[in-house]
C-alpha cells in the first residue's frame, strides 16, 4: 500500500478585490450573524448562571473566551490581560468540576470573571473587522491542532 502524500493544494480566490474588501468591512456591519453570535454567547451564560448549562453551552463559552484571548494576542485590548486570564481560569474551573456529571455550578467570583470576559468579547466584536475575526479563529484552530490548548478532563 502506497503512502498518501501530505500535499494539499490551496484554494483559489477568483475575485481577489472582493475578498480583500470583504475583509475590511467592520464586523458590526455584517449585522445578523453577529447578533446571533451574541445571543448564543449570552444565552449560554444565562443557562450557566441558572444552573441549567449543558456541555454545548460550556463549549460556546469556551469558544467565546478563546476568541477573546486570540484577539488579545493580536493586540486588540492588550490592557485587559487580567480580564482574559481570569475569565479563562474561571471557565476552566467550572468546566473541570462539571465534566464528570455534566452539572456546571458557578461560584460568585467565577461568574464575575466570566461575565467580564464576555463583556470584553462583545467590545472586541464592536471594534474589529471581518479579517481580524478570521485571523483570531485561525489562531484558535492552530492552538488546538498543535495541542497547545489544554483539554478539560474530569477529575474522576
Amino acid at each position: 500500500m502506497r503512502k498518501r502524500s501530505k500535499y494539499r493544494p490551496k484554494g483559489v480566490i477568483i475575485d481577489a478585490m472582493t475578498y480583500v474588501r470583504a475583509g475590511l468591512i467592520p464586523l458590526t456591519a455584517t449585522g445578523d450573524p453577529i447578533q446571533i453570535l451574541r445571543m448564543r454567547n449570552h444565552g449560554a451564560m444565562m443557562a450557566l448562571t441558572q444552573g441549567k448549562a449543558t456541555k454545548p453551552d460550556i463549549d460556546v463559552l469556551i469558544n467565546a473566551v478563546n476568541i477573546t484571548e486570540a484577539l488579545w494576542r493580536m493586540k486588540i485590548g492588550v490592557e485587559y490581560k487580567p480580564v482574559v486570564v481570569a475569565g479563562l481560569r474561571s471557565l476552566r474551573a467550572v468546566a473541570e468540576r462539571g465534566a464528570a456529571d455534566c452539572v456546571f455550578v458557578l461560584k460568585s467570583n467565577e461568574m464575575a470573571d466570566i461575565n467580564e470576559a464576555l463583556e470584553l468579547h462583545d467590545a472586541q466584536l464592536d471594534f474589529i473587522n471581518v479579517r481580524q475575526i478570521e485571523q483570531a479563529m485561525d489562531i484558535v484552530k492552530e492552538e488546538i491542532r498543535n495541542k497547545r490548548a489544554i483539554p478539560i478532563k474530569d477529575k474522576a
